[in-house]
């Protein structure tokens, strides 16, 4: 009968897909996490990419090549360059969701591929453009991973106050105040229910309370109206401070005070200094403020 048929569909439907996931769950990542890795007790957050290469295995024109910069503890440094420059890979390279192909990265002095990868991501807090939020309470999205679990999550005082505290410094707390339920508001799947600006801002709290030593800012405010980039903005000021801060930038209003600006064009740094020796050398990294400029202009 043709319900049987469609049975039958459905079945083998299924079959293949359970086939494809035991395939999945069978293989053994590349990067894996080591018992033995190296796992120290404090990160000052010291880096250095040393004649770094690397290339994604489906898409061999997107890649970077020979590039080297250092940063000290608490330094502020920004990536800039046109769409495909390779600005995002050295940023993945880090935290080694990816595995350099040549030369090495090193945390603190040690080769991030000798790192425990939790103990290395631990140290690395990330804000993208796209924030993840979940279908839960603003607080517990703010305190996410802060806790062994729920329990400790909503009855442990001090952590209430902590996450709070971080909302605030992320000028988060105004905004949650109004709402209905406050800090036990859901946000829905993916945060559907707030803003673009309001779900940056609890992002941005997150990364405060957990406070990591190295800072990866993926063009947090390049999906932003103007009102919201400028608060977004402030919010970022505050967890940049004390903090080694890796900054790709889309708009360059948030980059002019970083220590230093590392112009990529084709997967290799063509221009570096801070942003008054980079416009008066009147090179590709003032074309490209300049064009900005007209932009916003004509956008305006």
């Amino acid at each position: 009968s043709t319900w049987n048929f469609i049975g039958d569909i459905a079945f083998a439907e299924g079959m293949d897909s359970v086939a494809r996931i035991e395939k999945l769950l069978a293989l053994k990542p590349s990067i894996d996490n080591p018992s033995d890795g190296y796992q120290p007790h404090s990160v000052k957050g010291e880096i250095a990419f040393n004649n770094v290469s690397f290339s994604y295995p489906t898409a061999i024109n997107a890649s970077t090549s020979n590039v080297s910069f250092t940063m000290a503890a608490g330094s502020k440094l920004a990536l800039v360059g046109p769409s495909g420059s390779g600005k995002s890979t050295l940023a993945k390279l880090l935290p080694r969701f990816y595995d350099v192909s040549e030369g090495s990265i090193t945390v603190d002095g040690v080769d991030v591929r000798q790192w425990s990868v939790s103990h290395l991501r631990q140290a690395i807090g990330i804000v993208s453009q796209d924030v993840v939020l979940f279908n839960a309470s603003i607080y517990n999205n703010i305190v996410y991973a802060c806790a062994s679990n729920s329990a400790d999550k909503n009855e442990n005082r001090s952590l209430r106050e902590a996450a709070e505290a971080a909302a605030k410094k992320a000028f988060a707390h105004d905004f949650i105040m109004t709402l209905p339920k406050g800090y036990h508001t859901v946000v829905g799947e993916r945060g559907v229910k707030l803003s673009g600006g309001e779900k940056q801002r609890i992002g941005i709290a997150r990364t405060i309370l957990r406070d990591p030593p190295i800072l990866i800012l993926d063009e947090a405010t390049s999906a932003l109206d103007s009102e919201s980039e400028v608060i977004v903005t402030q919010a970022l000021e505050q967890i940049c401070r004390e903090h080694t801060t890796l900054t790709i930038a889309h708009r360059l209003s948030t980059i002019r005070h970083c220590d230093q600006i590392l112009f990529c064009e084709h997967g290799k740094i063509v221009e570096r200094g801070d942003h008054n020796s980079l416009m008066a050398l009147k090179g590709r990294y003032s074309t490209h403020v300049e064009l900005q400029k007209q932009k916003e202009i004509l956008e305006f």
